[in-house]
């Protein structure tokens, strides 16, 4: 494949940070431009070769020349990125995303950049991880994880190779899925998850003796609650982003959580341990399919 003279990577962090540095290392770049509102974050993906040349701002002098823009910051920023890069984009610049939900990406794409949109190419890898800012960017983070791309309809072809490629380098495997249903899949099995998590470690801040109790707690609240250390912005984004497919899934919990009540009520053994069971085999044939 090509290598590419120039990536401007907008925020600078995990996803984008562990993105470019695997592109580098296979010699698939040559000069990346770090873009980010945090000067001692750029500092330190400077220090770490993670970028080349860094910059606060989003213009001609960081964007010019770039053949692809990743934005890689919170869902809820895209539109404003979008709006700064219509001036100052090269016409022969792919943009392209990680964003966890593909609806409003795609939805900014077309109202921030008509004029561009057949070089919009919506993606998210499907990695991630507590850590975040430039000191978390990591080689091999996307080694056999999945990529998917959503396609808005009025992609180049050249465009979606292109970043398929780049994604398959790093070792991503690539899928292609429409973004409704990414968004209704990724609300069930990674949001939602977030959002449960969030809300028991709030159920014990709540809780007069929680200070207490977290004292004592060990590996089974570790394995439970370590997603609850994401960070605050970027997950509001998210969940806001795909409130409507959330809502769903917090109704439908607190109608299991209504479940668990009863069968606890009623002392009801042979129903909690079928409960437990059949979650136990849904979670273990997960395993078995991967």
């Amino acid at each position: 494949m090509p290598i590419l003279n120039h990536i401007a990577l907008i925020g600078v962090g995990l996803i984008g940070g562990s993105f470019v540095l695997d592109l580098k290392r296979q010699g698939l770049v040559r000069t990346v431009t770090g873009i980010d509102t945090d000067r001692d974050n750029l500092q330190r993906a400077l220090e770490r070769g993670v970028i080349d040349r860094a910059s606060v701002a989003i213009d001609a002098d960081s964007i010019g020349g770039a053949d692809l823009v990743l934005i890689a910051t919170p869902v809820a920023t895209v539109p404003t990125i979008l709006t700064a890069l219509r001036p100052v984009l090269p016409e022969h610049t792919w943009i392209s995303d990680v964003g966890s939900t593909k609806i409003s990406v795609i939805e900014a794409f077309r109202r921030c950049l008509p004029d561009s949109i057949h070089r919009c190419i919506a993606a998210h890898p499907i990695a991630g991880s507590d850590r975040s800012g430039a000191n978390s960017a990591q080689y091999g983070l996307f080694q056999n994880r999945k990529l998917i791309i959503t396609p808005h309809g009025g992609e180049d072809s050249d465009g979606i190779a292109l970043i398929e490629n780049l994604w398959r380098a790093v070792g991503a495997e690539i899928y292609t899925m429409d973004a409704q249903k990414h968004d209704a899949v990724f609300a069930a099995v990674s949001h939602m998850p977030h959002l449960a998590a969030f809300a028991y470690v709030h159920q014990l801040f709540d809780h007069p003796d929680g200070k207490a109790y977290l004292k004592f707690a060990a590996t089974g609240f570790e394995d439970f609650t370590r997603i609850a250390s994401g960070h605050p912005a970027v997950w509001a984004d998210i969940c806001l982003a795909n409130r409507d497919n959330l809502l769903e899934l917090v109704r439908g919990l607190g109608r299991q959580l209504d479940t668990l009540e009863t069968i606890l009520l009623n002392r009801d053994r042979p129903s909690l341990y079928r409960y437990f069971e059949e979650a136990k085999a849904t979670r273990d044939g997960r395993s078995d399919e991967n």
